[in-house]
């Protein structure tokens, strides 16, 4: 048992020692960092968990303005549909790929989702004219 306090009392030294070397490390930082830092840093010298607590200084938040959209961004469908209707005799998928800048997948998800919902139709395999 004496073994023991012996060890804790060593230990618990130990660790006074620890936090007074933690609060000269955080006073050099301190000095390092703007003036307002240094004042809150000195406030709080008691414990090493204060002075991280208020040496560490937060970045203020900026607040995101809203930015007015000059063009509006169309979505694949509204691409390739306008793509179609503006085709006299239809688009095949090759003139459609060059002209929207799809792949070929969000093409193929397009193409599918503007026949199901009626606006486009297949005339003949890789050849889509507007209903």
């Amino acid at each position: 048992m004496k073994k023991l306090q012996a060890q804790l009392k060593t230990i618990s030294k130990s660790l006074v020692s620890l936090s007074k070397q933690v609060d000269k490390i955080l006073q050099q930082i301190s000095k390092l960092q703007a003036p307002k830092a240094t004042a809150a840093a000195k406030k709080t010298k008691t414990t090493a968990a204060k002075a991280k607590k208020t040496s560490v200084k937060k970045k203020p938040v900026k607040k995101k303005t809203a930015k007015k959209k000059t063009t509006k961004q169309m979505t694949a469908l509204e691409t390739v549909f306008g793509v179609i209707k503006r085709s006299r005799n239809g688009a095949t998928i090759a003139a459609l790929k060059e002209k929207t800048g799809l792949v070929s997948r969000q093409l193929s998800n397009a193409l599918h989702k503007l026949a199901k919902k009626g606006q486009i139709v297949a005339k003949e395999r890789g050849l889509y004219i507007k209903k």
